[in-house]
């Protein structure tokens, strides 16, 4: 029996090899070499450049408010769902997660057309004879579509969280004389924790890595660092550095995915 799921685990295996091990020793094998294969540790150091250095913070910085954006929204949302009933909730949960079946690139060119200064929201704006939006190839924009692409891996974390609650406990809450912020402070918040911790997770990491919507709705006047890091493969085939600032980026992935465990130890918050 141990063969026999050995060898049915066997695909996943050479899958995982051929596509996440040997990327990664490529990645770590150019990041700490330089063009000539010596050992360097010059890549990765080039972060602190003022150039590198400033599209970091400026993804952590947007990342961050994207986050933050998408848990406000996020919340309310997956709290109504959690209340509706199963019949009504699975309909309203599929028209939720119905946009991520488009491709994503599909989605933030979308968002493009829209936002553009003769685009469909400034055509309707100028109709109305209302000032026009001009937040297109600016930190707005980019904002903008990160919250658009990743909210509903804030909701479905959270929604899942909040449905494992238990209606006794929160009905004991209100016998025993507490409102309704004391029962969100003091139970439905705590109880929602791995939930929140794994939506911000989901969020944060491809809201940092990304580069193809700060590229689509934030111009050329924007660079985060994915842009750098993608610019550095494509543009200037300096595989080195551009290996050198992913190691980098991975430190921060990391240490997110390291509070991540440490709140949501029993995976609670993972989306079933």
């Amino acid at each position: 029996m141990k063969n026999k799921k050995n060898l049915l685990a066997s695909p996943f295996i050479i899958w995982s090899i051929a596509f996440i091990v040997l990327p990664l020793c490529m990645v770590f094998y150019y990041g700490l070499t330089d063009k000539t294969g010596a050992f360097t540790l010059d890549n990765i150091i080039s972060i602190a450049t003022a150039e590198h250095s400033k599209a970091l913070w400026l993804s952590l910085l947007l990342s961050f408010i994207s986050t933050v954006i998408c848990l406000l929204l996020g919340y309310p949302l997956a709290s109504i769902l959690a209340k509706l009933g199963k019949n009504k909730n699975s309909l309203i949960v599929f028209i939720f997660i119905l946009p991520m079946w488009m491709n994503f690139l599909l989605r933030t060119l979308a968002w493009q057309t829209l936002l553009e200064k003769t685009g469909v929201i400034n055509s309707v704006l100028q109709f109305l004879h209302l000032p026009t939006l001009n937040i297109i190839n600016t930190a707005y924009a980019i904002v903008l579509g990160m919250v658009y692409n990743f909210l509903p891996f804030m909701v479905l974390p959270l929604y899942n969280s909040l449905t494992k609650i238990d209606p006794n406990v929160i009905n004991a809450a209100r016998d025993l004389g507490a409102n309704g912020l004391q029962t969100f402070i003091r139970i439905t918040l705590p109880l929602s924790i791995p939930g929140i911790i794994s939506g911000i997770t989901m969020v944060f990491v491809p809201a940092l890595t990304t580069f193809v919507i700060s590229s689509l709705l934030g111009g050329s006047k924007i660079l985060l660092i994915g842009n750098v890091i993608e610019q550095q493969f494509t543009q200037a085939s300096n595989w080195n550095l551009g290996s050198g600032l992913s190691i980098v980026l991975m430190l921060f992935i990391i240490i997110n995915m390291v509070v991540t465990s440490l709140f949501d130890k029993d995976g609670e918050g993972a989306v079933l």
